[in-house]
């Protein structure tokens, strides 16, 4: 009942506040189709969606919100976007919008964007990101940066905690195979949940191999050139082989693990670590049932060459087929949901829903990556939050100083980016899975493959 009763009241403050501006009339009936809508199976966030559904008609009494809810993927985003069945907004990933741009699958928002002035208040290298030739197609929903999640009741149980009980993470490389090492032999559990099985796997492992040095492309005479098989990322494709034949350390089979997955190991404990960022945290819990104290995210370990953390991220996108009626009511929508640089009424109710929802979700209530260069929009961020807090921030520390303070952040690399995770990912399946597997080989073959599509669509 109380539960209830704290989701009931943070939806009639977001209805009840509406917009400072007041109501405006739509300018004729028509509606929006949201693929930003959660899952069927998540009713506490759809719970929170009516809610914001309540209050945007409010201002667009007109307008008949449209529930279409779609995950972003690439074999099935091009079919429905020629077909004319994308839904009015959209999200995707940090490394599509330039091609979604230039096949011409996204509306051009820049009068929108800044009628409202929020081309001002992005930040510049997202809005590069979402930008071409000086029109502006998408605005983010949110940024991450990866870090090394942890199940703290496995930690727990191999004896890897420090006298407060906070579980002592792996530094460096070398350290999270000794320290998986102990947690399997210890618990049975594997120590590292690790992706083989489609272009997440690449998507990490470029991580891992930024730390040993590597650079996988460069731009040479204004030529993108591949450096795929340099002895950088040899020396990180062999860590990723003795993971498996030296240490041991990983679950059954690393070709079967995808994203979704992954984060079902950590939730379940069949794995105590994982590379994952701070915008999925609901995924071990919510999702696959951790308890909500039994989750860390620490910084994502060093190697021989430094520490970084991918930084990606998730755009709102639009169909080209939007008016402009349909744009500007979106991002309305957006601003009730806290997803916009506005710090209004509306969009702190919002906010403050969202975090009432997390904690009622049994989701970490904890701070995204900003995509927004508003210090005023994380103040009020903060304030929203705080009452909802339902995780020791010291799980989380850690991280936050890496990836805020330090700022070891790293964008994914500029050019074919889904390509080359997928050649990656070609080569970490054939050294995961053959114990003789030759690294430089497969590596080699790798180089040729990438630098013929860097040839076909970057130069």
């Amino acid at each position: 009942m109380k539960k209830l009763v704290t989701v009931l009241c943070a939806l009639l403050c977001v209805c009840a506040l509406g917009f400072a501006g007041g109501k405006k009339d739509a300018a004729k009936d028509s509606s929006i189709k949201l693929g930003i809508w959660p899952e069927d199976t998540l009713t506490g966030d759809i719970a929170l969606h009516e809610g914001y559904v309540k209050t945007f008609n409010e201002v667009y009494p007109g307008i008949t919100v449209v529930p279409a809810y779609y995950k972003y993927a690439t074999d099935t985003f091009v079919p429905l976007a020629q077909s004319g069945q994308l839904p009015t907004i959209y999200d995707t990933w940090f490394t599509e919008p330039q091609k979604i741009i230039s096949q011409g699958f996204a509306k051009d928002i820049t009068k929108e964007v800044k009628a409202l002035g929020w081309d001002e208040k992005m930040n510049p290298g997202v809005l590069e990101l979402l930008s071409k030739d000086g029109k502006i197609y998408g605005v983010p929903r949110d940024a991450y940066a990866l870090g090394l999640m942890l199940n703290v009741e496995l930690f727990e149980e191999a004896g890897l905690v420090d006298a407060e009980g906070l579980p002592v993470y792996p530094k460096t490389w070398t350290e999270l195979a000794e320290t998986a090492k102990i947690i399997k032999d210890k618990t049975g559990s594997a120590g590292l949940c690790l992706l083989a099985k489609d272009n997440a796997g690449g998507w990490h492992f470029t991580n891992i191999a930024w730390d040993f040095g590597a650079v996988f492309e460069v731009q040479k005479n204004g030529k993108w050139v591949a450096q795929v098989n340099t002895p950088e990322v040899v020396a990180a494709m062999q860590y990723v082989k003795d993971l498996k034949w030296k240490y041991d350390v990983l679950t059954a089979d690393p070709t079967n693990e995808d994203w979704g997955t992954g984060f079902r190991a950590i939730g379940t404990g069949t794995a105590a670590m994982y590379i994952a960022a701070q915008d999925a945290v609901n995924q071990p819990t919510q999702v696959n049932g951790l308890p909500v104290t039994s989750l860390s995210l620490a910084p994502l370990p060093a190697g021989p060459k430094g520490q970084y953390s991918l930084m990606g991220g998730t755009p709102y996108m639009f169909s080209p087929d939007a008016t402009s009626e349909q744009v500007a009511a979106c991002l309305k929508y957006l601003e009730i949901m806290g997803k916009s640089p506005e710090v209004t009424d509306a969009a702190i109710a919002g906010l403050a829903a969202d975090a009432a929802n997390r904690m009622n979700e049994g989701i970490p209530v904890i701070s995204p990556f900003p995509a927004w260069s508003s210090e005023e929009l994380e103040v009020a961020r903060k304030k929203a939050e705080d009452p909802y807090r339902n995780v020791d921030m010291r799980l989380y520390q850690a991280y936050y100083d890496q990836v805020l303070v330090a700022g070891n952040v790293k964008p994914e690399e500029p050019m074919c980016a889904q390509d080359l995770y997928a050649e990656l990912t070609k080569v970490m399946q054939a050294v995961l899975t053959d114990k003789n597997a030759d690294v430089q080989a497969l590596l080699d073959q790798a180089q040729v493959n990438f630098q013929r599509i860097l040839d076909r669509d970057a130069n």
